[in-house]
């Protein structure tokens, strides 16, 4: 069965940081580009970062740039996101996703999901 899972959320406190991993299994994630999302509630569903298939492309929401880093290692499989400096503002449940292209990634209903990590950043 293919699926993503991902992982590494957890309470920290501003200015903490945290790192999340997605693994895939049943299929080759070096196909695929590989983002992460984030929904708060009341609030809607972001696209905070995004790495293209073969390394060539990354990109970032406006509100994590500079302090998130998305990562892959197409020989193990995974993806990671290192995330810095957290605020409270980042407090949400992450998901992991993998699809065609980092443009309308998450919006094909083909496109793999993880189950979803909670970061809550709170003082």
């Amino acid at each position: 069965q293919s699926q993503l899972a991902d992982s590494g959320g957890g309470e920290v406190q501003p200015g903490g940081s945290l790192r999340l991993s997605c693994v895939a299994s049943g299929f080759s994630l070096e196909d695929y580009a590989v983002g992460w999302f984030r929904q708060a509630p009341g609030k809607e569903r972001e696209k905070v970062a995004c790495i293209g298939r073969r390394y060539i492309l990354t990109d970032y929401s406006d509100s994590v740039k500079g302090r998130f880093t998305i990562a892959r290692d197409d020989a193990k499989n995974t993806a990671n996101l290192q995330m810095n400096n957290l605020q409270p503002g980042d407090t949400a449940l992450y998901q992991c996703v993998a699809g065609f292209a980092c443009h309308d990634l998450g919006i094909p209903s083909s496109d793999y999901r993880g189950q979803g990590t909670q970061v809550t950043v709170s003082s």
